[in-house]
Protein backbone atom coordinates (compact mmCIF):
# COMPACT_ATOMS: atom_id res chain seq x y z
CA UNK A 1 0.00 0.00 0.00
CA UNK A 2 1.41 3.72 -1.17
CA UNK A 3 1.81 6.52 1.35
CA UNK A 4 -0.94 8.13 0.10
CA UNK A 5 -3.81 5.28 0.11
CA UNK A 6 -2.36 4.45 3.80
CA UNK A 7 -2.66 8.19 4.90
CA UNK A 8 -6.27 8.18 3.08
CA UNK A 9 -7.33 5.31 4.92
CA UNK A 10 -6.06 6.47 8.25
CA UNK A 11 -8.03 9.54 8.15
CA UNK A 12 -11.44 7.61 7.06
CA UNK A 13 -10.96 5.52 10.01
CA UNK A 14 -10.62 8.63 12.01
CA UNK A 15 -14.49 9.66 12.02
CA UNK A 16 -14.72 13.81 11.98
CA UNK A 17 -18.74 13.89 11.14
CA UNK A 18 -19.62 17.60 12.13
CA UNK A 19 -21.59 17.51 15.16
CA UNK A 20 -24.78 19.58 13.43
CA UNK A 21 -25.39 16.22 12.09
CA UNK A 22 -25.28 14.29 15.05
CA UNK A 23 -26.65 13.80 18.75
CA UNK A 24 -25.02 16.07 21.66
CA UNK A 25 -21.89 13.92 22.69
CA UNK A 26 -21.38 11.55 19.82
CA UNK A 27 -18.09 9.50 20.08
CA UNK A 28 -17.88 10.08 16.07
CA UNK A 29 -18.68 14.27 16.02
CA UNK A 30 -16.36 16.82 15.45
CA UNK A 31 -12.81 17.32 13.70
CA UNK A 32 -10.13 17.21 16.61
CA UNK A 33 -8.96 13.41 16.03
CA UNK A 34 -7.66 14.01 12.45
CA UNK A 35 -6.60 17.54 13.61
CA UNK A 36 -4.35 16.18 15.98
CA UNK A 37 -3.36 13.56 13.73
CA UNK A 38 -2.35 15.48 11.10
CA UNK A 39 -0.62 18.12 13.03
CA UNK A 40 1.60 15.34 14.58
CA UNK A 41 2.18 14.34 10.89
CA UNK A 42 3.38 17.91 9.77
CA UNK A 43 5.61 18.12 12.84
CA UNK A 44 7.75 14.84 11.73
CA UNK A 45 7.80 16.70 8.28
CA UNK A 46 9.47 19.39 9.79
CA UNK A 47 6.68 21.82 9.32
CA UNK A 48 5.60 24.62 11.43
CA UNK A 49 1.93 23.71 13.33
CA UNK A 50 -0.77 25.60 14.69
CA UNK A 51 -4.19 23.92 16.12
CA UNK A 52 -6.24 27.00 16.19
CA UNK A 53 -9.62 25.75 18.57
CA UNK A 54 -12.79 27.29 16.54
CA UNK A 55 -14.70 25.46 19.06
CA UNK A 56 -14.67 22.62 21.42
CA UNK A 57 -13.36 19.53 19.76
CA UNK A 58 -12.99 21.17 16.56
CA UNK A 59 -9.60 22.56 15.51
CA UNK A 60 -8.44 24.11 12.44
CA UNK A 61 -4.75 22.49 11.98
CA UNK A 62 -2.18 24.97 10.33
CA UNK A 63 1.00 23.84 8.98
CA UNK A 64 3.42 25.80 7.34
CA UNK A 65 6.36 25.35 5.05
CA UNK A 66 8.26 28.46 5.33
CA UNK A 67 10.83 29.82 2.70
CA UNK A 68 14.83 30.40 3.22
CA UNK A 69 14.29 34.46 2.15
CA UNK A 70 11.43 37.05 3.22
CA UNK A 71 8.01 35.98 2.14
CA UNK A 72 6.52 37.68 -0.80
CA UNK A 73 3.86 35.35 -1.76
CA UNK A 74 1.62 32.71 0.04
CA UNK A 75 -0.21 29.88 -1.26
CA UNK A 76 -3.17 28.35 0.70
CA UNK A 77 -4.02 24.55 0.42
CA UNK A 78 -7.17 24.39 1.96
CA UNK A 79 -8.97 21.23 2.24
CA UNK A 80 -12.02 20.94 4.88
CA UNK A 81 -11.57 17.97 7.21
CA UNK A 82 -15.50 17.43 8.60
CA UNK A 83 -17.69 14.98 6.72
CA UNK A 84 -21.24 13.90 6.61
CA UNK A 85 -22.59 11.09 8.64
CA UNK A 86 -22.86 7.40 7.58
CA UNK A 87 -23.43 4.00 8.34
CA UNK A 88 -21.02 2.34 10.42
CA UNK A 89 -18.94 0.42 8.12
CA UNK A 90 -18.12 3.53 6.34
CA UNK A 91 -15.41 4.80 9.07
CA UNK A 92 -13.88 1.13 8.24
CA UNK A 93 -11.77 2.10 4.67
CA UNK A 94 -11.70 -0.57 1.71
CA UNK A 95 -9.66 -0.80 -1.33
CA UNK A 96 -11.05 -2.69 -4.41
CA UNK A 97 -10.78 -2.10 -7.74
CA UNK A 98 -7.78 0.92 -7.73
CA UNK A 99 -10.57 2.70 -5.50
CA UNK A 100 -10.34 3.52 -1.46
CA UNK A 101 -13.94 3.07 -0.36
CA UNK A 102 -15.44 5.15 3.17
CA UNK A 103 -16.99 8.18 4.46
CA UNK A 104 -14.99 10.92 3.20
CA UNK A 105 -12.64 9.35 0.73
CA UNK A 106 -13.44 12.01 -1.95
CA UNK A 107 -15.39 15.04 -0.26
CA UNK A 108 -12.74 15.89 0.84
CA UNK A 109 -10.15 13.61 2.99
CA UNK A 110 -8.54 12.70 -0.72
CA UNK A 111 -7.96 15.94 -1.24
CA UNK A 112 -6.50 16.08 2.55
CA UNK A 113 -4.55 13.57 1.65
CA UNK A 114 -2.98 15.06 -1.50
CA UNK A 115 -2.58 18.51 -0.36
CA UNK A 116 -1.16 17.55 2.82
CA UNK A 117 1.59 14.74 1.07
CA UNK A 118 2.24 17.25 -1.68
CA UNK A 119 3.58 20.05 0.77
CA UNK A 120 5.42 17.18 2.99
CA UNK A 121 7.49 16.15 -0.40
CA UNK A 122 8.48 19.69 -0.76
CA UNK A 123 9.23 19.55 2.77
CA UNK A 124 11.42 16.70 3.21
CA UNK A 125 12.65 16.56 -1.15
CA UNK A 126 11.99 19.13 -2.94
CA UNK A 127 13.65 22.20 -3.62
CA UNK A 128 11.49 24.64 -1.74
CA UNK A 129 10.46 27.92 -3.23
CA UNK A 130 12.39 30.78 -2.04
CA UNK A 131 10.06 33.24 -1.20
CA UNK A 132 6.80 31.65 -1.28
CA UNK A 133 5.44 30.04 1.67
CA UNK A 134 2.86 27.04 1.43
CA UNK A 135 0.27 26.94 3.90
CA UNK A 136 -1.78 23.68 4.37
CA UNK A 137 -4.90 24.74 6.21
CA UNK A 138 -7.01 21.98 7.44
CA UNK A 139 -10.26 23.69 8.47
CA UNK A 140 -13.14 22.25 10.23
CA UNK A 141 -17.22 22.67 9.81
CA UNK A 142 -17.42 23.72 5.85
CA UNK A 143 -20.65 20.95 5.75
CA UNK A 144 -22.67 23.27 7.74
CA UNK A 145 -21.52 27.01 8.98
CA UNK A 146 -18.14 27.01 7.66
CA UNK A 147 -16.86 28.18 11.12
CA UNK A 148 -13.36 26.97 10.13
CA UNK A 149 -13.25 28.98 6.95
CA UNK A 150 -14.75 31.97 8.78
CA UNK A 151 -12.22 32.01 12.10
CA UNK A 152 -9.50 31.35 9.45
CA UNK A 153 -10.51 34.71 7.23
CA UNK A 154 -11.63 36.73 10.85
CA UNK A 155 -8.00 35.65 12.13
CA UNK A 156 -6.23 37.89 9.44
CA UNK A 157 -5.23 34.82 7.31
CA UNK A 158 -3.58 36.53 3.81
CA UNK A 159 -2.67 35.08 1.08
CA UNK A 160 -1.92 35.72 -2.77
CA UNK A 161 -4.46 32.21 -4.01
CA UNK A 162 -6.32 29.54 -2.11
CA UNK A 163 -6.64 26.50 -3.31
CA UNK A 164 -9.56 25.09 -1.93
CA UNK A 165 -9.83 20.96 -1.74
CA UNK A 166 -13.43 19.56 -3.48
CA UNK A 167 -13.86 16.91 -5.47
CA UNK A 168 -13.58 18.67 -9.14
CA UNK A 169 -12.35 15.76 -10.82
CA UNK A 170 -8.82 17.53 -11.18
CA UNK A 171 -10.25 20.07 -12.71
CA UNK A 172 -9.16 23.92 -11.40
CA UNK A 173 -12.50 25.81 -10.94
CA UNK A 174 -13.10 29.40 -11.04
CA UNK A 175 -16.50 30.15 -10.02
CA UNK A 176 -19.11 28.46 -7.95
CA UNK A 177 -22.96 29.25 -6.74
CA UNK A 178 -24.18 30.90 -3.54
CA UNK A 179 -27.05 29.69 -1.37
CA UNK A 180 -29.61 31.70 0.02
CA UNK A 181 -31.87 29.78 2.72
CA UNK A 182 -35.12 31.11 3.67
CA UNK A 183 -38.00 30.32 5.69
CA UNK A 184 -41.69 31.26 4.34
CA UNK A 185 -44.43 30.77 6.82
CA UNK A 186 -48.49 31.31 6.17
CA UNK A 187 -50.76 32.05 9.29
CA UNK A 188 -54.59 30.71 9.20
CA UNK A 189 -57.16 30.31 11.01
CA UNK A 190 -57.82 27.50 13.47
CA UNK A 191 -61.12 25.54 13.75
CA UNK A 192 -62.70 21.84 14.46
CA UNK A 193 -62.34 19.40 11.40
CA UNK A 194 -65.60 19.24 11.08
CA UNK A 195 -66.64 22.91 10.21
CA UNK A 196 -63.24 23.50 8.58
CA UNK A 197 -65.21 26.51 6.72
CA UNK A 198 -65.12 28.51 10.35
CA UNK A 199 -61.43 28.59 9.94
CA UNK A 200 -58.28 29.40 7.26
CA UNK A 201 -56.24 26.37 6.40
CA UNK A 202 -52.69 27.47 6.77
CA UNK A 203 -51.07 24.86 4.92
CA UNK A 204 -53.65 25.07 1.80
CA UNK A 205 -51.99 29.07 1.52
CA UNK A 206 -49.04 27.55 1.92
CA UNK A 207 -49.71 25.13 -1.00
CA UNK A 208 -50.53 27.93 -3.80
CA UNK A 209 -46.85 29.37 -2.44
CA UNK A 210 -45.20 26.29 -3.13
CA UNK A 211 -46.93 25.98 -6.63
CA UNK A 212 -45.42 29.05 -7.18
CA UNK A 213 -41.87 28.76 -6.07
CA UNK A 214 -41.52 25.58 -8.31
CA UNK A 215 -42.67 26.55 -11.21
CA UNK A 216 -43.22 30.18 -12.29
CA UNK A 217 -40.08 31.11 -10.08
CA UNK A 218 -38.42 28.82 -10.93
CA UNK A 219 -39.41 29.28 -15.12
CA UNK A 220 -38.48 32.97 -14.42
CA UNK A 221 -34.99 31.80 -12.78
CA UNK A 222 -34.17 29.21 -15.67
CA UNK A 223 -34.33 32.76 -17.85
CA UNK A 224 -30.93 34.68 -16.54
CA UNK A 225 -28.05 32.42 -16.80
CA UNK A 226 -24.50 32.55 -16.14
CA UNK A 227 -21.57 31.37 -18.44
CA UNK A 228 -19.91 29.30 -16.15
CA UNK A 229 -22.87 28.30 -13.54
CA UNK A 230 -25.72 28.51 -15.83
CA UNK A 231 -29.04 29.36 -14.29
CA UNK A 232 -30.17 29.87 -10.71
CA UNK A 233 -32.33 27.34 -9.18
CA UNK A 234 -34.60 27.27 -5.96
CA UNK A 235 -35.41 24.29 -4.31
CA UNK A 236 -38.54 23.44 -1.60
CA UNK A 237 -36.45 21.45 0.91
CA UNK A 238 -38.86 21.33 3.75
CA UNK A 239 -42.61 21.67 4.62
CA UNK A 240 -44.10 21.74 8.64
CA UNK A 241 -48.05 22.07 9.11
CA UNK A 242 -50.87 21.64 11.35
CA UNK A 243 -51.01 19.19 14.45
CA UNK A 244 -53.59 16.37 14.09
CA UNK A 245 -56.30 15.42 10.84
CA UNK A 246 -59.46 16.93 12.62
CA UNK A 247 -57.56 20.68 13.83
CA UNK A 248 -57.81 23.26 10.69
CA UNK A 249 -54.21 24.24 11.34
CA UNK A 250 -53.66 27.82 11.92
CA UNK A 251 -49.84 28.29 10.77
CA UNK A 252 -47.08 26.17 7.85
CA UNK A 253 -43.82 27.03 7.34
CA UNK A 254 -41.55 26.23 4.33
CA UNK A 255 -37.68 26.14 3.99
CA UNK A 256 -36.33 27.00 0.75
CA UNK A 257 -33.13 26.65 -0.96
CA UNK A 258 -32.01 29.40 -3.69
CA UNK A 259 -28.99 28.83 -5.58
CA UNK A 260 -27.76 32.21 -6.42
CA UNK A 261 -25.35 33.56 -9.22
CA UNK A 262 -22.66 36.20 -9.06
CA UNK A 263 -24.21 39.27 -8.60
CA UNK A 264 -27.46 38.21 -6.16
CA UNK A 265 -27.15 38.19 -2.42
CA UNK A 266 -30.09 37.46 0.38
CA UNK A 267 -31.34 40.86 -0.08
CA UNK A 268 -31.80 40.90 -3.94
CA UNK A 269 -33.55 37.14 -3.14
CA UNK A 270 -36.12 38.38 -0.73
CA UNK A 271 -37.25 41.32 -2.58
CA UNK A 272 -37.65 39.55 -5.86
CA UNK A 273 -39.84 36.61 -3.70
CA UNK A 274 -41.85 39.35 -2.30
CA UNK A 275 -42.32 40.46 -5.71
CA UNK A 276 -43.62 37.60 -7.10
CA UNK A 277 -45.86 36.84 -3.65
CA UNK A 278 -47.16 40.01 -4.31
CA UNK A 279 -48.42 39.52 -8.19
CA UNK A 280 -49.71 36.69 -7.25
CA UNK A 281 -51.80 38.15 -4.30
CA UNK A 282 -50.34 35.24 -1.85
CA UNK A 283 -48.89 36.40 1.39
CA UNK A 284 -46.45 34.81 3.50
CA UNK A 285 -43.76 36.19 6.09
CA UNK A 286 -39.70 36.09 5.07
CA UNK A 287 -37.35 35.20 7.39
CA UNK A 288 -33.55 33.81 7.22
CA UNK A 289 -32.23 30.12 7.64
CA UNK A 290 -28.89 30.46 7.58
CA UNK A 291 -26.82 32.46 10.29
CA UNK A 292 -23.64 33.28 7.38
CA UNK A 293 -23.84 34.35 4.39
CA UNK A 294 -23.61 32.19 1.23
CA UNK A 295 -22.16 34.46 -1.25
CA UNK A 296 -21.77 32.85 -5.11
CA UNK A 297 -18.02 32.60 -5.99
CA UNK A 298 -15.97 34.61 -9.08
CA UNK A 299 -12.75 34.60 -9.77
CA UNK A 300 -10.63 35.99 -12.50
CA UNK A 301 -8.77 32.91 -14.16
CA UNK A 302 -6.37 35.80 -15.95
CA UNK A 303 -4.92 36.22 -12.44
CA UNK A 304 -1.02 35.28 -12.74
CA UNK A 305 -1.07 32.60 -9.69
CA UNK A 306 -4.02 31.01 -11.52
CA UNK A 307 -3.83 31.54 -14.90
CA UNK A 308 -0.39 29.14 -13.95
CA UNK A 309 -2.15 26.53 -12.12
CA UNK A 310 -4.45 26.09 -14.72
CA UNK A 311 -1.63 25.55 -16.86
CA UNK A 312 0.26 23.36 -14.96
CA UNK A 313 -2.69 21.42 -15.01
CA UNK A 314 -3.20 20.99 -18.80
CA UNK A 315 -6.56 22.71 -18.38
CA UNK A 316 -7.55 25.81 -21.56
CA UNK A 317 -11.21 26.52 -20.01
CA UNK A 318 -12.89 27.76 -17.10
CA UNK A 319 -15.32 25.65 -15.20
CA UNK A 320 -17.67 26.07 -13.03
CA UNK A 321 -19.69 24.24 -9.78
CA UNK A 322 -23.47 24.09 -8.83
CA UNK A 323 -22.28 23.88 -4.93
CA UNK A 324 -20.93 26.05 -2.43
CA UNK A 325 -17.80 25.93 -0.37
CA UNK A 326 -15.48 27.47 1.50
CA UNK A 327 -13.78 29.16 -1.58
CA UNK A 328 -16.27 31.27 -1.38
CA UNK A 329 -15.86 32.23 2.51
CA UNK A 330 -12.29 32.76 1.64
CA UNK A 331 -12.61 34.97 -0.95
CA UNK A 332 -14.61 37.41 0.72
CA UNK A 333 -12.32 37.75 3.67
CA UNK A 334 -9.94 39.05 0.69
CA UNK A 335 -7.66 35.74 -0.95
CA UNK A 336 -8.80 35.10 -4.16
CA UNK A 337 -9.60 31.38 -4.77
CA UNK A 338 -10.17 28.25 -7.14
CA UNK A 339 -11.16 24.64 -6.07
CA UNK A 340 -9.19 21.74 -6.88
CA UNK A 341 -9.28 18.00 -5.57
CA UNK A 342 -9.51 14.56 -6.24
CA UNK A 343 -12.49 12.67 -6.84
CA UNK A 344 -15.73 13.44 -8.35
CA UNK A 345 -19.10 15.26 -6.62
CA UNK A 346 -21.31 12.48 -7.47
CA UNK A 347 -19.86 10.54 -5.14
CA UNK A 348 -20.07 12.49 -2.07
CA UNK A 349 -22.42 11.91 0.69
CA UNK A 350 -23.25 8.86 -0.73
CA UNK A 351 -23.67 5.25 0.94
CA UNK A 352 -20.36 3.73 -1.08
CA UNK A 353 -18.56 6.97 -1.30
CA UNK A 354 -15.24 6.56 -3.02
CA UNK A 355 -12.05 7.98 -4.87
CA UNK A 356 -9.72 6.60 -7.44
CA UNK A 357 -6.24 6.38 -5.81
CA UNK A 358 -5.17 7.14 -9.45
CA UNK A 359 -6.60 10.45 -8.92
CA UNK A 360 -5.39 11.07 -5.29
CA UNK A 361 -1.55 10.52 -6.65
CA UNK A 362 -2.25 12.60 -9.98
CA UNK A 363 -3.37 15.42 -7.23
CA UNK A 364 -0.10 15.06 -5.89
CA UNK A 365 1.87 14.88 -8.68
CA UNK A 366 0.14 18.27 -9.93
CA UNK A 367 0.27 19.81 -6.60
CA UNK A 368 3.75 19.42 -5.94
CA UNK A 369 4.54 20.15 -9.22
CA UNK A 370 3.10 23.74 -9.03
CA UNK A 371 4.22 24.50 -6.04
CA UNK A 372 7.63 23.65 -6.84
CA UNK A 373 7.88 25.86 -9.61
CA UNK A 374 6.79 29.21 -7.49
CA UNK A 375 9.62 31.73 -6.88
Amino acid sequence: MSDIERLLADLIALPSVNPAFLPVSHPHAGEHRVSEYLGAKARRARLDVELCEVAPNRVNVIARLRPPNKVTTRILLAPHLDTVNGATDQFSPRKRNGRIFGRGACDTKGSVASMFLAICDLARFGKRPSVTEIVFAGLVDEENAQAGSRSLGAAGMKADLAIVGEPTRLQVVTAHKGSVWLELKTRGKSAHGARPELGKNAVHAMARVVDLLETKYAEQLRSRTHPLLGCATVNVGTIQGGTQPNIVPDGCEIKIDRRTLPGENESTVRREIQSILRLHNLRANLGTAKLEPCLPLETNPKLPLVSEFMRCTGQTKCLGVDYFCDASVLSQSGIPSVIFGPGDIAQAHTSEEWVSIKSLERARKLLASYLRALP
